[in-house]
């Protein structure tokens, strides 16, 4: 992690995705690269060609100026969370944001993403939400979703799902890692159903696979998988919990049939999307 990318349009989901990025670059010694996009006006086919350059112009420098007025306040939060040597490259790009998300990420080299969400609708925002979702499902880095109702104070625990599967362990791995940077502590999930294919013998293995890692496997018998998770997260006092990318379909059904109060009264923490 040495190049977090974090979309901004400068109001308070943003600001607070940007505490966890801060934090972040602190603890992994990386650089910040806030991206702001804007969307150019359709206009009619009369409209004369320098016309448009005049008008994109200035669009462009008024979007500049925004990010000059902004970046007091931007270094003023640094110096809150004493990460005022971090360093932060404002970026402003036309056009739509994971398209631009996409072609900076690549271009850059850029490993990691921290994105606000507003958690109006708490848990099915992450799932079914617009450019979160979208990140989530299209970016080719981790991306972290940072809930506006979340308060940075420190990260001590991680979750992370999991089906036992061997591609599971490359995102685990990743979660591990994450973890020792920051000195904190994996609670490995699987809400074991009814119809699940996995034995006592694969949970031993795993446990034996991990064993000199800070790692803890919980297997928890349920049918109802939204409301154990929301549990496990408030009993083991998860931090950030971490999901690989397979399960956002999964969820989607999930919020289509049902909403629990429950979960949406308890989206308060950020979610870690890893790729498969």
């Amino acid at each position: 992690m040495k190049k977090i990318v974090v979309p901004t349009d400068f109001s308070d989901v943003a600001q607070n995705a940007l505490v966890y990025a801060l934090e972040l670059a602190k603890t992994f010694e990386a650089e910040i690269f806030l991206v702001h996009t804007y969307t150019l006006p359709i206009v009619e086919h009369q409209f004369a060609p320098q016309n448009y350059q005049v008008l994109f112009d200035s669009l462009e420098w008024t979007n500049f100026e925004l990010f000059k007025q902004e970046m007091p306040a931007i270094h003023a939060l640094a110096e809150t969370h004493k990460a005022e040597h971090i360093r932060i490259t404002p970026v402003v790009m036309d056009g739509d944001l994971l398209f631009n998300l996409k072609e900076f990420i690549a271009n850059e080299k850029a490993d990691f993403v921290v994105m606000g969400t507003s958690g109006t609708s708490g848990w099915k925002e992450y799932f079914l939400g617009s450019n979160t979702a979208e990140a989530i499902t299209n970016l080719n880095v981790p991306v972290m979703s940072v809930p506006v109702t979340a308060r940075y104070d420190g990260i001590n625990t991680l979750g992370f799902t999991t089906r036992f599967r061997e591609k599971d362990k490359d995102a685990l791995d990743q979660v591990i890692a994450i973890a020792k940077g920051l000195h904190a502590q994996v609670h490995c999930l699987y809400v074991e159903t009814k119809d699940t294919d996995n034995t006592p013998a694969t949970y031993e293995d795993w446990k034996d696979h991990y064993r000199h890692d800070p790692v803890a496997f919980h297997i928890i018998p349920n049918e109802n998988i939204e409301e154990t998770i929301t549990d496990f997260i408030m009993s083991e006092s998860i931090d950030v919990m971490a999901m690989l990318t397979y399960k956002r379909n999964f969820f989607a059904q999930l919020f289509l049939e049902s909403v629990t109060e429950k979960m949406v009264n308890h989206a308060s923490i950020p979610i870690l999307a890893l790729h498969e």
